[in-house]
């Protein structure tokens, strides 16, 4: 019965085994934990080593979201060993039927698990002992742990190594910025979540600021390639058909298709932000000799090693110091052109010596809690503002104008040039009603597309200026900055209208030399327009002088030449002619004239130079 008992368990119960029974893990590992480094990008690289001897099969059980990860990046370094080989239970088997082979009067009999309702056992002993598997399966049922088995042959004693990458909770940092000493002291703690099924005893532990590039590649479920299905050759009688007469063309042939058996990769990371610390008998930061953790670049990067080993239990969190220094800090009020009320704020520059991470910084002064701030990523010797709250005794306004004006106008080859300033004028005004002077740094976003004319910025980003004055106390204090647009438009003037050189000619805002010019320009152009009107109006003449004698021609051949009114329309047509042929002598002279004042014209402007540069 109990051989019976043996063949349920490995055929019934087989996730039970593949999934592999974790206790003691530690024990069975013979690499034991040495070294992680924790990344801000959400990985952690773990290292373990030991000395073994002979051949060995190393257990490695991980969640199952992090399989791939194991299979992409882990290495192994044995000196002894030609061949390593990983071997892992294929995805495939844990959703495999289940079968049980059943001794039965007619003999044993195998039945699917799937089609078995209720199974009865008539000795008490063996049910208690299937109900204790059965229990096992229910415990172990929602694991998502799988074992991954390094085998490592050799003969000798040897030290081995394994590394890996997995997904990890990120480590997060927080600092603390006491302004209330002489030098004002900067400290941080690292927070760091050990979310493994694998307790830390006293192994190094690194801390690492970047941002480098990383992917899942689904390594661990099986892959297959999609293919027809064709009956067998063999299979049946060949059918009697009749063939058809063949004809050229082509066969397309399906293509290979990969699918993934579906699996459940999602998962999600699990944190909490620390609860914040309550200041006691004093909030001041300095608190004794800490020993923080030792900084140094890695690899573009910069990794921070906890100086002393670590011992973390599963699923604990823990806050290690990562950097105290005194450094240079600048109490000041910040405005930036939005709210009532300024900032309170601190200028700071890192001497501490180490690339810091980004993270909330909680400020104290003068004994007491100030407010809260945030810093981005801080490298060596940078200088960076922080603000953490408002001054009440100082309020701000900001008004924003603009003006116009032209620079400087020019004209050369008919062309003029108008070259304008476009100011953009934002005025700040600050009431400090303190009894202290105070330092403020305004920040004013930059404009697109200008330059900035006055005053000059203490120090710029990419995106505003930033400015330093100071607030007398009990006083009003007024600051301008001016950022200035240049714009140009060039002008055509031959082919201007008479209006549009006039005005130009009394526009104020451009000089009067230019001005004297364009002036002499609209009197040439009347002159060519006069001309132009006098040749219009010739013509309008003589076209109702030749209309008349048309007129009287057909007249003439109505009444006859001979009668009296055909000798009146006579002497009237010897009259039209002879008026005729003298506005053809005007429209000549007309024509002559407007050529020669539209070259005049074209003259002078091809001729005028001006500029008031």
């Amino acid at each position: 019965m109990h051989r019976f008992f043996l063949i349920f368990l490995f055929l019934i119960l087989p996730n039970l085994f593949a999934q592999g029974i974790q206790e003691d893990r530690a024990a069975e590992n013979p690499l034991a934990l040495k070294r992680v480094v924790i990344l801000t990008s959400g990985l952690a690289y773990y290292e373990h080593s030991g000395s073994i001897s002979g051949n060995v099969n190393v257990p490695l059980v991980f969640k199952y979201n992090t399989i791939s990860d194991v299979l992409k990046t882990l290495v192994v370094n044995d000196p002894s060993s030609a061949n390593p080989v990983v071997t892992y239970q294929l995805e495939d088997s844990f959703t495999e039927t289940s079968r049980i082979a059943i001794n039965t009067s007619n003999g044993i009999r195998l039945f699917d698990i799937n089609e078995i309702r209720s199974i009865k056992f008539s000795d008490p002993e063996l049910e208690q002992e299937v109900r204790n598997a059965l229990d096992s399966l229910d415990e172990t049922a929602g694991s998502t742990s799988r074992r991954l088995t390094l085998n490592l042959p050799g003969n000798n004693q040897r030290t081995v190594s394994i590394s890996y990458v997995v997904p990890s909770p990120v480590w997060k940092v927080s600092y603390r910025l006491d302004l209330g000493q002489q030098r004002p002291l900067f400290q941080g703690w690292a927070i760091v979540d050990n979310d493994s099924d694998t307790d830390w005893d006293n192994v190094s532990l690194s801390l690492v600021a970047g941002r480098p590039v990383s992917f899942i590649q689904n390594l661990y479920p099986p892959y297959y390639v999609a293919r027809p299905v064709l009956p067998l050759s063999i299979a049946g009688a060949a059918e009697a058909r009749s063939h058809d007469r063949g004809y050229g063309g082509e066969v397309s042939e399906d293509s290979a298709v990969l699918y993934e058996r579906p699996a459940d990769m999602l998962y999600s990371a699990r944190s909490s932000a620390p609860a914040p610390a309550v200041a006691r008998e004093q909030s001041n930061v300095a608190g004794g000799v800490v020993e923080t953790a030792q900084g140094a670049d890695a690899g573009g990067q910069f990794e921070f090693t906890i100086r002393t080993p670590v011992t973390l239990n599963r699923k604990m969190s823990a806050m290690f110091p990562l950097v105290e220094s005194n450094i240079e800090a600048r109490k000041i009020l910040f405005y930036g052109g939005r709210g009532r009320y300024p900032r309170l704020g601190a200028e700071l520059s890192n001497n501490s010596g180490m690339k810091l991470p980004a993270g909330p910084i909680t400020v104290y002064d003068g004994g007491i809690y100030a407010g809260d701030a945030l810093i981005e990523f801080w490298n060596e010797n940078e200088k960076r503002i922080i603000s953490y709250g408002e001054d009440l005794t100082v309020s701000a306004a900001m008004n924003s104008t603009t003006a116009n004006t032209v620079s400087t106008v020019t004209i050369s080859g008919g062309v003029m040039t108008i070259n304008r300033t476009i100011s953009f004028n934002t005025s700040y005004s600050f009431i400090n009603s303190d009894s202290s002077a105070k330092n403020m740094v305004i920040e004013k976003d930059k404009i697109i597309n200008t330059t900035l004319a006055s005053p000059n910025a203490a120090e710029q980003t990419t995106t505003a200026y930033r400015f330093n004055i100071s607030l007398p106390a009990n006083r009003e204090t007024v600051f301008s900055v001016v950022e200035q647009r240049p714009m140009s438009e060039s002008i055509t003037l031959l082919s201007q209208r008479p209006e549009s050189l006039l005005s130009y000619s009394t526009n104020q805002e451009i000089p009067q030399s230019i001005r004297a010019g364009l002036q002499r320009a609209v009197e040439l152009r009347q002159a060519v327009d006069s001309a132009n009107n006098n040749i219009r109006n010739i013509e309008a003449d003589r076209n109702r002088q030749i209309a008349e004698q048309d007129r009287i021609r057909r007249n003439l051949e109505a009444v006859g030449s001979q009668t009296p009114q055909g000798q009146t329309y006579l002497t009237r047509l010897t009259t039209l002619d002879a008026e005729i042929d003298e506005l053809t002598r005007n429209l000549e002279s007309a024509n002559t004239n407007a050529r020669a004042a539209q070259t005049a014209f074209e003259n002078y402007l091809a001729n005028l130079n001006l500029n008031t540069d």
